[in-house]
C-alpha cells in the first residue's frame, strides 16, 4: 500500500511539474486576483462550518481548474473540529490552512500559526483591529467574514398575529425588550392553531455538539452586559479569568421563554440538531428561531420551504437587561483563517495565493457573497458584492443604524470548548428536569474559573 502511495505521489508530483512548465509557456490561466500557480505547491483547507462544505468543495474544484493547484477541503463534523484538527495537524500532509475562532484559538494554535502581516489578503482588510495579533505585533488570524446573529422571525406569520384581536403587539417594531418578547411569544403560542404552526420557536437543539445556539451564542448576551458594567478590559486575561454569571437569572428566562414556547417538548431537547431546527422554521412550522445570517442558506435550501426571502428578518435576542432598548444583533467574527507556518514553503505560498484569490478576483468574491453569504470584511468588495440574502443584507443594516449598541462577539474569550461543552450538557439535563438552574449557575462559573486557570 505504501509503494503504491509512493508511486501515486511521485506521479502527481510529476504532472504538477509539467502542469507549472506549462504554465510558464502562456500554457496556464492566471487567476485575476493574485491567485496564481505556485510551483509545486497545493492547498488543504480545514474549513470549521460543516454548513459551509458543499459551497468550499465548488470553490475548490473551480480554482484547481482555473490554476491547476490542488485544493483539498475538509470538514469536521458538528462539534468536533477541534478534535479533527488535532489529528490532522499532526500528519505530514497537514492542513496548510486552518481556522481559530478569536484570542482562545490562537493560544490553543499559536504554534502553527504563520505572521500574515506582510501578505496581500491583509492589506485589504478594512478594520485591521479585527485580526488576531500576537506579542510581537505578528498577524496570526485574519478574519473570514463579519456575521450577525438574533431571533429570526417569519415575518409573514408574525403579520397574521398581529392581525388577530388581543395580540400583544401590532408589528415587530414595538418588541424592544424582553418584557414585550415574552408577552408577544406567550399570546403567539396560545393562538398556535390559529396560525397553523407547532408552536412559536423552533425546537432548542440540545444533541451534544449541536448545541452551540446556546452555550455560546445565546451566553455571550448575558456576559456582553456583565463585562460592560464592569468596564472589562478583554485585552486583559486577569479581566476575563472569572465570572459572576451576574444576569443568569435573565439567560434562563429566555432559555425559558424558547423552550417553553416551542415545536416540541423540552424533554426531548436532546434529541434535536440545528438542521431540524432550521427545517421546522423553512416549512412554516415556526416562527421564530434563534440563528445568525449565515442560516439563510439553510432556510432556502429545505425542500419544500415555505418561507419566501422577503418574509425573513431579524429581532435582536433581549433578555431583560438595563438600557436594552437600544440593542441591536450580535455582530462580529469568530471565523479566523490562519496559514499552517511548519507546512513548505510552497504549500504556504500556494495557501496564501488561493485566499487572496478567494477576495480579491471577481469569481472569488462572488462565492463568498452569493455562495457562502459572507459580509466580507476587505476593501476589494464593493456595494455591488454586498450580500443578496436578506439576513445578510440586515446584518448591515443592523450595523449602520443611528442609535443602535449591537452586541460585540464577546464568546471568542470564552474559556474553552470544554467549557461549552459542559455548560451545553448542563443545559440539557436542565431542559429535563434533571437539574436546577441554581445548580448551573453554579457549576457554570466553577468551570469557567477552571478551565481560565487551566490554560493560564
Amino acid at each position: 500500500m505504501k509503494t503504491k502511495m509512493k508511486r501515486f505521489a511521485a506521479i502527481t508530483a510529476t504532472l504538477l511539474l509539467l502542469c507549472g512548465l506549462l504554465a510558464a509557456c502562456g500554457g496556464g490561466s492566471g487567476s485575476g486576483g493574485g491567485g496564481g500557480k505556485s510551483e509545486s505547491g497545493q492547498v488543504y483547507f480545514q474549513n470549521f462550518k460543516p454548513e459551509q462544505d458543499e459551497a468550499y468543495q465548488a470553490i475548490a474544484a473551480e480554482y484547481t481548474k482555473e490554476t491547476g493547484v490542488p485544493v483539498k477541503v475538509i470538514t469536521a463534523a458538528s462539534g468536533t473540529y477541534e478534535q479533527s484538527l488535532r489529528s490532522e495537524i499532526a500528519k505530514k500532509d497537514a492542513p496548510t490552512i486552518f481556522q481559530i475562532n478569536g484570542p482562545v484559538g490562537y493560544a490553543s494554535w499559536k504554534d502553527y500559526t504563520a505572521d500574515l502581516s506582510a501578505s496581500e489578503v491583509y492589506t485589504h482588510l478594512t478594520d485591521k483591529s479585527l485580526a488576531i495579533t500576537g506579542e510581537d505585533g505578528g498577524v496570526y488570524g485574519i478574519p473570514l467574514t463579519i456575521e450577525g446573529y438574533g431571533i429570526i422571525v417569519n415575518n409573514k406569520i408574525a403579520a397574521q398575529y398581529f392581525a388577530l384581536p388581543g395580540a400583544q403587539a401590532t408589528s415587530l417594531d414595538e418588541i424592544t425588550t424582553f418584557a414585550k418578547l415574552k408577552a408577544v411569544v406567550e399570546d403567539m403560542q396560545s393562538k398556535a392553531s390559529d396560525l397553523r404552526i407547532d408552536g412559536v420557536f423552533a425546537s432548542t437543539s440540545l444533541k451534544p455538539g449541536e448545541d452551540w445556539r446556546w452555550q455560546t451564542h445565546l451566553m455571550n448576551v448575558p456576559i456582553y452586559y456583565e463585562w460592560s458594567g464592569e468596564d472589562a478590559d478583554l485585552s486583559d486575561p486577569a479581566a476575563t479569568a472569572e465570572i459572576k454569571f451576574q444576569y443568569s437569572d435573565n439567560f434562563k428566562d429566555i432559555f425559558d421563554l424558547y423552550l417553553n414556547n416551542s415545536t416540541i417538548k423540552p424533554t426531548v431537547a436532546g434529541s434535536k440538531t440545528v438542521d431540524d431546527s432550521m427545517a421546522e422554521f423553512a416549512l412554516g412550522k415556526a416562527v421564530m428561531v434563534q440563528n445568525g445570517n449565515w442560516a439563510y442558506g439553510q432556510i432556502s435550501g429545505v425542500d419544500g420551504n415555505t418561507v419566501a426571502a422577503e418574509d425573513v428578518t431579524f429581532l435582536p435576542i433581549y433578555i431583560g437587561a438595563p438600557g436594552e432598548e437600544t440593542q441591536g444583533l450580535c455582530i462580529g467574527t469568530e471565523n479566523f483563517f490562519c496559514i499552517n507556518k511548519n507546512a513548505s514553503e510552497a504549500d504556504q505560498k500556494a495557501s496564501l495565493d488561493f485566499m487572496n484569490w478567494l477576495y480579491t478576483s471577481d469569481a472569488g468574491k462572488a462565492h463568498v457573497t452569493n455562495d457562502l453569504g459572507f459580509i466580507a470584511p476587505f476593501d476589494t468588495f464593493t456595494d455591488a458584492d454586498k450580500p443578496a440574502d436578506p439576513l445578510g443584507q440586515q446584518v448591515m443594516d443592523w450595523s449602520a443604524k443611528s442609535g443602535i449598541q449591537n452586541v460585540p462577539w464577546n464568546f471568542t474569550v470564552f474559556p474553552s470548548q470544554q467549557f461549552k461543552d459542559n455548560f451545553g450538557g448542563y443545559l440539557l439535563l436542565y431542559a429535563q428536569d434533571q437539574m436546577g438552574w441554581s445548580d448551573v449557575t453554579s457549576k457554570v462559573i466553577a468551570d469557567w474559573a477552571a478551565e481560565k486557570a487551566a490554560a493560564a
